[in-house]
């Protein structure tokens, strides 16, 4: 049990750095989505105000948080996500 939780411990230390990257990449995704969408002014500010949040959960270290809003976002857009 102690190996277990130890190895869970190093594993997340080892994550966190790999979903830091990937949320600017994904904000960059839903920009580059929008200049190209057809969807309504409400829709567009929905989406825009879900970057915005991925965004900034994004800078207070809420890596994972961030990743949920964004790829909400981006399958709104019907964007597959890397």
């Amino acid at each position: 049990m102690k190996r277990a939780f130890t190895l869970a411990a190093i594993l997340a230390v080892f994550a966190a750095p790999a979903l830091a990257g990937h949320c600017p990449s994904d904000v960059a995704a839903i920009d580059e989505a929008l200049k190209q969408s057809k969807l309504s002014s409400a829709q567009m500010s929905e989406i825009k105000a879900a970057r915005d949040i991925g965004a900034e959960l994004h800078k207070t270290g809420k890596h994972g948080e961030s990743l949920k809003v964004l790829h909400d976002a981006l399958k709104a857009l019907e964007v597959k996500h890397k």
